[in-house]
């Protein structure tokens, strides 16, 4: 059985008297441990489409399963379980909370699950350790660099230990090193920990750490296939 399980996926959205078909009849399956890159130009569906595989919002027609589950038939406390305990999300707005320490953001998912104190502050060890930010634990995001706080939004993503990560563009507001630095961070996270990540970006030169694309164009899968190289 498949991870996740993507069949006939339609997404409409309403805008005054014209409907805009964001997408149109998606189908594919992602494994566990797969690393897939969704890409595309803006407007193509790439945010549409981690947004029902991520649980925040509901198709209009087909279905998203998590492992054999479909999405759509459970209830709203039953999303929020899945997105709080088996998935993580990295953004490229960062989506910190600016009067937090660094510590306390990512704790703060920790902190929602009502785990306990010493074992929140075992896992804000572990992995502000694996992103290499422990010495900025104090600090709050605006004395940070973009690629820090970044790295950040990953470590507080990874708290939880999900099983999959969906991220959102995460390079879009990087500029080429930091980019690169967080692509091969995920790519490191993927093989050494058999997460599956899936991250959107319009960007050619970014699919190369994935290891499967999937190209969207006007809400149609246009590509579905393994990439040529891997950094």
């Amino acid at each position: 059985m498949a991870l996740i399980e993507v069949r006939d996926l339609r997404k409409d959205y309403t805008l005054g008297k014209t409907v805009i078909h964001a997408l149109r009849g998606l189908s594919f399956a992602i494994e566990k441990g797969d690393f897939v890159a969704v890409m595309g130009p803006s407007g193509c569906g790439k945010s549409t489409l981690l947004n029902m595989v991520g649980c925040i919002d509901m198709p209009t027609a087909g279905s998203v399963s998590l492992e054999g589950r479909n999405l759509s038939a459970l209830s709203d406390d039953q999303l929020a379980e899945i997105r709080l305990g088996r998935i993580g999300f990295i953004f490229q707005s960062f989506n910190l909370i600016p009067v937090l320490t660094i510590a306390q953001n990512i704790e703060f998912p920790l902190i929602l699950a009502r785990a306990p104190r010493k074992e929140r502050r075992s896992r804000v060890r572990e992995v502000i350790e694996m992103v290499g930010l422990t010495e900025y634990a104090v600090h709050r995001p605006d004395e940070l660099s973009g690629g820090q706080r970044q790295r950040v939004a990953i470590a507080r993503a990874l708290v939880n230990r999900p099983s999959i990560v969906i991220a959102d563009e995460p390079t879009a507001n990087l500029d080429s090193g930091n980019g690169d630095a967080i692509l091969s961070a995920m790519q490191d996270l993927n093989r050494q920990h058999a997460v599956t990540l899936i991250f959107s970006t319009h960007n050619p030169e970014t699919v190369r750490y994935a290891r499967r694309i999937i190209r969207l164009r006007d809400g149609v899968m246009v590509e579905d296939a393994p990439t040529t190289r891997s950094a």
